[in-house]
């Protein structure tokens, strides 16, 4: 007998489990942390304006 096909994004039925097949939880990638992202640009960007600042004061 052929088992039923599982739809991708579910985990597939294990021998002898009594929980039932949940949704897997998506890869994030690159955006699972935004906040140490949007840390990364600010603080080059704060960097960047201190650069013209420092220059600002050095004339």
């Amino acid at each position: 007998m052929t088992e039923p096909l599982v739809p991708p994004e579910e985990t597939p039925p294990a021998e002898g489990s009594t929980a039932e097949a949940h949704e897997e939880r998506r890869d994030g990638g690159i955006w699972e942390h935004p906040w140490f992202w949007l840390g990364v640009i600010a603080l080059g960007a704060v960097l960047v304006g201190a650069f013209f600042v420092f220059r600002m004061i050095d004339l």
